[in-house]
């Protein structure tokens, strides 16, 4: 497991279980500055964040919340959505509160400057990680890419087969693969990942003419209907004015053209049912 691993991939492993595990433990991973993580278990009024750390509690203040929450950027909200979820934080100071018992003070914010300074400021375009799904829009899904540093992967970007929204590709919390495609003036990290789904030899060639094969119906044209058969791959059924868009299909594969990169489809059924997202299948 990276250091610098989206949030959530360092709670249950046993170096973080250790260093939460007793006061000990926590003291020599405040000396090591060592990024651990904890559950949120509460944003009280002042936007402070309350994380299980096991043997005590600790408190993430607002100002420590992420990088850009003070620079205004960042919104409250981005704070208040982590409740119940993992956070990374570095442990700043052990206190004792007014009811005598222990907390640490944390700091997410410290965390994810050394994530950038360490990691994601080095990642050059072209570069594969592993990155996870934190939430989409109708224009793209954003991406924990590290200690809670979000990217964004454009709608355009997720396959070759156009979709009506990143939902239809990937749900949150999906841990998926993407290459960086390049980065903002802000120095933000934009993401792609069509290009480790395979070329289209390469998905062609897990077909075979005479097959029937199950598809999703992406786009209902006068001259014919385009059938996703995988993410990057589509083949053309004749027009069928019963059909629609987002329809799963079986259809029987009739023709397989390489040097035109094409595949002739017939539509053998069809339905409303939503078409399940299987694994995602990587070339590289």
């Amino acid at each position: 497991m990276r250091e610098f691993c989206p949030e959530g991939g360092l709670l249950g492993t046993a170096s973080n279980k250790s260093a939460l595990s007793s006061l000990q433990g926590i003291k020599e991973a405040m000396g090591k500055s060592q990024i651990l993580e904890g559950r949120v278990t509460l944003c009280d009024k002042e936007h402070n964040l309350h994380v299980d750390l096991g043997c005590m509690k600790g408190i993430i203040p607002r100002s420590e919340g992420a990088i850009g929450i003070e620079e205004g950027y960042i919104r409250d909200i981005a704070l208040i959505s982590r409740v119940g979820k993992s956070v990374c934080f570095i442990i700043e100071e052990i206190r004792r509160g007014e009811d005598g018992k222990m907390f640490a003070l944390l700091s997410r914010r410290k965390a994810q400057k050394r994530a950038m300074e360490e990691f994601s400021d080095k990642l050059e375009m072209g570069d594969i990680i592993e990155v996870k799904v934190t939430h989409m829009e109708n224009f793209g899904a954003f991406c924990d890419i590290g200690a809670g540093l979000t990217a964004l992967l454009p709608i355009e970007a997720i396959s070759v087969s156009r979709i009506p929204h990143p939902s239809a590709r990937f749900f949150v919390g999906q841990t998926i693969r993407c290459t960086v495609a390049g980065r903002d003036t802000l120095g933000r990290i934009t993401l792609s990942h069509k290009e480790l789904l395979g070329t289209w030899e390469e998905n062609a060639a897990l077909f075979r003419i005479g097959e029937t094969v199950p598809g999703i119906i992406r786009s209902v044209e006068s001259y014919g209907v385009f059938i996703e058969l995988a993410p990057n791959l589509a083949g053309l059924a004749e027009y069928n004015p019963d059909v629609k868009e987002g329809m799963s299909a079986a259809v029987y594969i009739k023709n397989i053209i390489p040097d035109r990169r094409k595949i002739k489809l017939i539509i053998v059924d069809y339905s409303d049912e939503k078409p399940a997202m299987g694994e995602i299948k990587y070339f590289r």
